[in-house]
């Protein structure tokens, strides 16, 4: 690394970041004289071809989005998955080394994708054919805050969480840990009685997250056996960068153990607890980036991220008002390539 280069942690979004607001971005963000982007986003575009299913370009450059084509998983993984993959791409290696790689939920198959464990052919055959898989499995997801409004911990919204898992052991589980907000899952009708039970907070929530099944919990078990059944380990490589999982575990770069790997990513990650803090948490603490870079679509990671970081104090930040100062500085220490501005920061 050059001395006048800044180490960079980058995360990857998870399910739901590719919206109306998104329509087009990705074909947007490849410039003419990106030929790399361009050549690995065709290859995409004919693997999901060979596949029966609708190209990303054809989806990304549709006149309307369309909640029954952009939101069908097997469609939205591939969108979220492709414009992740291709803002990785995009990062300016002259301004920024790449530290570590993490992701939430489902980003997880981008951050494997970005570190060099799967080609392009597996990545995007393996992302579509998981979204496929899970969209098949029982019950429903919602999120909920156990932060205040200057995103510090609520003892108070955090007892309401753990009140309404203790009322359905078994049927309702913490799905993701995601900065601020627990995002909880299980059987639709334990999730329809906890929403119904837990105090409303900024009118918004508790939300329920349309067209989620019981992602991260035992009712992906199935899920899980036919993935591993389908995929197995010699297709997983060892990363070119550090990963970081949902557990905080750092798979270290040129030396893995690929049937381990395989089953954290088709089998623990699948059916368990994704700990999106502890990743963020653990990453900042282990590889202390620079700064950390948020891939696309959309611009959503932010303040789960920020939350993240806020519950540990790093770099002496303790409520909403320390981050959005810090960001507002000339010195931001979150990048999200979702907005234009701290996109072009980014790719330079």
């Amino acid at each position: 690394m050059t001395a006048d280069k800044k180490t960079a942690l980058v995360v990857c979004p998870g399910r739901g970041t590719y919206n109306k607001p998104e329509l087009g971005s990705i074909s947007a963000n490849i410039r003419d004289n990106d030929e790399l982007s361009a050549k690995i986003l065709h290859d995409i575009d004919d693997i999901r071809g060979e596949l029966g299913l609708p190209t990303v370009t054809e989806l990304d450059q549709a006149l309307l989005f369309k909640t029954s084509l952009h939101q069908k998983p097997e469609n939205a993984a591939a969108l979220i998955y492709a414009g992740g993959y291709l803002d990785y791409l995009a990062i300016d290696r002259e301004q920024y080394d790449i530290v570590g790689i993490t992701g939430n939920s489902m980003g997880w198959y981008t951050a494997m994708a970005c570190a060099g464990c799967w080609d392009v052919d597996t990545s995007t055959r393996l992302v579509t054919n998981m979204a496929q898989l899970t969209a098949g499995g029982e019950g429903a997801q919602f999120i909920y805050p156990v932060v205040d409004n200057e995103w510090r911990p609520s003892a108070e919204l955090k007892a309401a969480v753990d009140a309404q898992l203790a009322r359905f052991p078994g049927d309702l589980m913490m799905s993701i840990q995601y900065g601020g907000y627990a995002v909880i899952a299980g059987s639709t009708e334990a999730c329809n009685a906890a929403v119904a039970a837990l105090p409303r907070v900024d009118d918004r929530f508790p939300m329920v997250l349309p067209g989620h099944a019981a992602f991260h919990t035992h009712f992906m078990n199935t899920a899980s056996e036919q993935a591993l059944s389908l995929w197995p380990s010699a297709a997983f490589k060892a990363p070119q960068t550090v990963l970081i999982d949902g557990r905080g575990h750092l798979w270290s770069p040129h030396v893995v153990d690929s049937r381990a790997l395989q089953h954290y990513t088709l089998g623990h990650q699948v059916t368990q607890t994704y700990n999106f803090s502890r990743a963020i948490q653990v990453a900042v603490k282990e590889l202390a980036p620079d700064t950390i870079i948020l891939l696309g679509p959309g611009a959503g990671l932010g303040g789960a991220v920020a939350q993240a970081l806020i519950d540990i104090r790093w770099q002496g930040l303790a409520s909403k008002s320390d981050f959005v100062a810090r960001q507002q500085s000339d010195t931001p220490y979150v990048l999200a390539m979702g907005l234009h501005e701290q996109r072009a920061l980014v790719t330079g």
